[in-house]
């Protein structure tokens, strides 16, 4: 019997044969990365995956297509709370590559601290709640089968509780498409839930127990996500570079880019800060997979670190390859566009300072 291939061998195909070739075509259009995700369902990789896995898929995904490394990423933080709090048949779905979740936090009212839901949730006599919402910013929003929604709690006290909202639920509409700089095939838009009636077995976990979950599941999984996604976002972007200055001749003086000390010199600085956010991710995965006592601050650090060291390189990217980085069809300004996501994404590498701050003097996250 063959072994099973890993999850990088299994998702090398499906990059080659999909994910590579529609990027430009999905940055160019916006068009949701469907073939991807039915290609990746095929291939076994829309199931639950350990941190690690999850990183590494998504890496490899963001090195190649942005928009659907974001896709994917949602997925699996969504799935993750579903395969420990969801309903049988949609964990098997999940499992069989057939259905894509997304998280559905971010609020109008309470924007990036996504831990302070608005939306409401009512019980009624029929053994259904009455969800009321409007959500910021959904990836996948109108495409993904089911949505894991946060809102106050049902009669609990706690700060929020979670649910798993179908894409058919009657009430739910989608706001303006979306039209971003970057990730322009993740779908991204506002939601907004009216009356929206789900049965009272549509939560996941318990009441107010939502909380929990967001830090407990969702965070590390995401933070490290992330984390991999900037640095798939960063090493393209320098290996690009790279290339760039190697071939790249000026005749008159018969040496190329490269031949240049500030121009090394900048692809150096390039190649130091991937490989020193990749090991940051590293030691992030090592801390949570062993239940370090730095476990905590190390996931705070990781999607900060790696947002802004992903905007520093891929600045230094467009820098070095001047105006050939301007040109849609070279492929760096895409980089560029992407990597400014993860600064702005809940928690934002602003909010996450403030929580570092907080650890490192010894004072209480949620003060």
């Amino acid at each position: 019997m063959s072994p099973t291939p890993s999850p990088l061998e299994a998702l090398a195909p499906v990059i080659e044969g999909v994910v590579a070739p529609k990027a430009e075509e999905i940055d160019r259009d916006g068009t949701y990365p469907r073939a991807a995700l039915d290609a990746l369902g095929k291939a076994g990789l829309l199931g639950p995956q350990t941190h690690r896995a999850a990183a590494e898929i998504v890496e490899e995904l963001a090195r190649n297509c942005a928009s659907t490394a974001m896709v994917v990423l949602m997925h699996y933080a969504g799935a993750a709370v579903i395969e420990a709090h969801g309903p049988k048949d949609v964990k098997e779905q999940i499992a069989a590559g057939q259905y894509v979740a997304t998280l559905a936090f971010s609020e109008k009212g309470s924007r990036s601290q996504f831990w302070a839901p608005l939306s409401s949730a009512r019980a009624g006599d029929d053994s259904t709640v009455t969800l009321d919402a409007e959500k910021s910013w959904v990836t996948s929003a109108g495409q993904a089968d089911g949505y894991v929604w946060s809102s106050r709690p049902l009669a609990a006290d706690g700060p929020s509780t979670i649910w798993l909202v179908p894409n058919d639920a009657p009430g739910l509409s989608v706001g303006a498409p979306f039209d971003g700089l970057g990730l322009r095939g993740n779908y991204s838009s506002p939601m907004a839930a009216v009356s929206t009636k789900v049965p009272i077995e549509a939560m996941l976990g318990p009441d107010a127990g939502g909380f929990d979950i967001m830090l407990g599941t969702v965070l590390p999984l995401f933070q490290t996500m992330t984390a991999a996604f900037c640095v798939g976002t960063m090493d393209a972007a320098t290996a690009k570079t790279g290339k760039h200055a190697a071939t790249t001749r000026l005749e008159h003086l018969d040496q190329s880019l490269a031949d240049n000390p500030v121009v090394r010199s900048n692809v150096a600085r390039m190649r130091v800060k991937t490989d020193l956010t990749r090991a940051l991710l590293a030691d992030t995965l090592d801390a949570l997979e062993s239940g370090r006592e730095d476990a905590v601050l190390r996931v705070l650090e990781v999607k900060a670190a790696a947002g802004e060291a992903a905007t520093e390189v891929t600045d230094l990217a467009m820098r070095v390859c001047g105006g050939s980085a301007f040109r849609r069809d070279f492929g760096v300004d895409r980089h560029f566009r992407d990597s400014r996501a993860a600064t702005v994404m809940a928690p934002t590498t602003d909010a996450l300072y403030d929580f570092i701050g907080r650890v490192a003097c010894g004072m209480e996250l949620f003060g």
